[in-house]
């Protein structure tokens, strides 16, 4: 069904103050023409992600060949970031937001991080990398994009659930007792999967961020905490729209090795300051 409501790009964005700079300046502007084109149209959000998806696996799949194209790569992936943030704007500008579009998006991501670091297991193979550290460095880097992106998205749900935005998503996806009645078969399976990728995830992020929070008995409060601009830019850089523009990047300049250090070192070493501005910030704020 075609919607009538005139497209705003405003109206289609999280937030200038917590999402990723690149999101900001490159990738939402971009993906803005493509929910432009589709606001009219009968795709769905949904049916978006699902391409996005589709494109990740695609590009994670090319780079397993024995003689993968970088550049085609590249373009896949880049699609699937182009479209993993048309989504979402296409769902805002429509005021089309679900849980089950949550739960998709996650879930999609999570599958195509899969492929991205299968792929990058196989090429090493293929480069003459014996296979324990081979297996090794792609396993690492799955869990460590998976852990940081996980962070990203708890302080920036948490700042916008502070400013009243973002309120059909919950920064704690855990089962509810509403759940039962207010979720349909599909999206209550949709949530268990979730839940059983990234469940675990969430825990340790939020046992992290209590670890912090409560090192004083005089508690920041929540809209102090979790709106902190510089923290907030620091956690910017750990969602995957960073994360697949330098993916992309590296790729064009016909290097995994670069994307590699990116990934498993810089991302890491970058990860690792943030934790510890936040634990400096509550001992001084």
């Amino acid at each position: 069904m075609t919607v009538s409501k005139t497209y705003s790009y405003t109206a289609s964005i999280k937030s200038s103050v917590s999402d990723e700079i690149v999101n900001i300046y490159l990738q939402r502007p971009v993906a803005g023409v493509v929910t432009r084109v589709l606001f009219p149209t009968r795709i769905s959000p949904n049916q978006v992600t699902l391409l996005s998806t589709l494109c990740g696996v695609a590009g994670g799949m090319v780079l397993a060949l024995p003689a993968p194209s970088f550049v085609v790569a590249a373009f896949l992936f880049y699609a699937k970031d182009i479209l993993d943030s048309a989504d979402g704007q296409l769902a805002r500008a429509r005021e089309q937001y679900s849980r089950r579009g949550r739960f998709y998006d996650s879930i999609g991501d999570f599958v195509v991080n899969a492929f991205l670091f299968f792929g990058i297991s196989v090429w090493l193979l293929h480069n003459g990398i014996s296979i324990f550290p081979s297996v090794l460095l792609g396993a690492t880097g799955f869990l460590g994009v998976n852990l940081r992106v996980s962070y990203h998205v708890f302080y920036q749900s948490s700042f916008l659930h502070t400013q009243s935005q973002y309120s059909v998503n919950r920064v704690s996806e855990e089962l509810a007792a509403s759940d039962e009645g207010g979720e349909d078969a599909w999206t209550r399976l949709l949530h268990r999967i979730f839940l059983f990728l990234y469940g675990w995830q969430d825990r340790l992020i939020a046992a992290i961020d209590l670890a912090s929070h409560h090192r004083r008995s005089n508690q920041i409060p929540n809209d102090q905490w979790y709106c902190n601009a510089a923290a907030l830019r620091l956690n910017g850089l750990f969602g995957l729209g960073t994360e697949y523009v330098a993916l992309t990047g590296c790729l064009l300049a016909g290097s995994i090795s670069a994307y590699l250090c990116w990934s498993l070192l810089l991302e890491n070493i970058l990860w690792g300051a943030a934790v510890v501005y936040r634990w400096i910030w509550v001992k001084i704020g």
